[in-house]
């Protein structure tokens, strides 16, 4: 077993000046990639299964405990980590199914009401020993707080830790999610200042859309955990659908999701690399 918390594998980074690797389970062959790929980079690796997901199974046990058992195999640390989620009884189950880490998002929330759910939550977490991770308005791909020319501010992002009692903090410096392409423009000016302003370690959400050269600028401006899903969407649908563009006639789908399936181990191996580079 090699359990671990998302709160001890980020500050960890933090203090060694690098950064954790957080990666989105969807299916099954996703968080068997995720530990194959952090077993190859001999790194620790967070496994994050959001809300959406969540409904897209219709339930959050089947996923879970297959995601769990996965980690608890492997021979690098691990944590399991609900991302994005807006339901508190979802946040309880799911720290009673075993996670360590929770993102409770209340971005939806006004500013007061989502201090006071985020003290819950924190409250909450802090019973189970786990690591809570909040977000100061809303990330990008829904025109909220991350939308061109919108970031967060150091001394909202300063007072919103402090009232929360959160351990990560997710802040808007210019990524947005669902990005397919890496063109995203961060502040790296701006992380530097939220990061002298915040002792908890930042996260940088929506990194799919940034470049390998710019997540390594933002790591050494302050980031610490950095989220990545879309892309290695791209790098598991890219392989199937070229092993069925290439084999019309293949129907068992063991042998082309299990080609995706390598392709993103590949894939999370080379990013846990470059998140560790100094």
């Amino acid at each position: 077993m090699s359990r671990t918390t998302a709160g001890k594998i980020v500050q960890s980074a933090k203090n060694s000046g690098t950064a954790a690797g957080a990666f989105n389970v969807i299916l099954l062959e996703h968080a068997e990639a995720l530990v194959a790929g952090a077993e190859l980079a001999n790194t620790p690796v967070i496994l994050q299964i959001s809300e959406n997901c969540v409904n897209y199974h219709k339930s959050l046990k089947p996923i879970s405990v297959a995601t769990i058992a996965i980690a608890e195999s492997s021979t690098v640390p691990v944590s399991v980590h609900l991302d994005h989620a807006e339901s508190e009884e979802l946040v309880k189950e799911a720290l009673d199914l075993g996670y360590d880490s929770i993102m409770f998002d209340g971005s939806k929330l006004s500013y007061d009401e989502n201090v006071k759910a985020s003290i819950r939550m924190s409250e909450l977490c802090k019973s189970y020993k786990a690591t809570l991770e909040v977000e100061l308005g809303e990330v990008g791909g829904k025109d909220g707080v991350h939308a061109p020319g919108v970031r967060t501010k150091p001394e909202d992002a300063k007072a919103f830790a402090l009232a929360t009692g959160t351990d990560l903090l997710a802040v808007a410096v210019g990524s947005s999610h669902a990005m397919t392409t890496r063109s995203a423009t961060l502040d790296f000016d701006l992380i530097a200042q939220i990061a002298q302003s915040v002792a908890v370690p930042l996260v940088l959400h929506g990194s799919s859309g940034v470049s390998d050269a710019d997540i390594q600028s933002a790591i050494r401006s302050g980031m610490s955990k950095i989220n990545i899903a879309t892309h290695l969407n791209g790098v598991f649908t890219g392989q199937v659908r070229q092993a069925l563009e290439s084999n019309p006639k293949m129907v068992d789908p063991r042998k082309y999701v299990s080609l995706g399936r390598d392709a993103v181990a590949i894939e999370v191996a080379r990013l846990l690399i470059l998140l560790n580079l100094k």
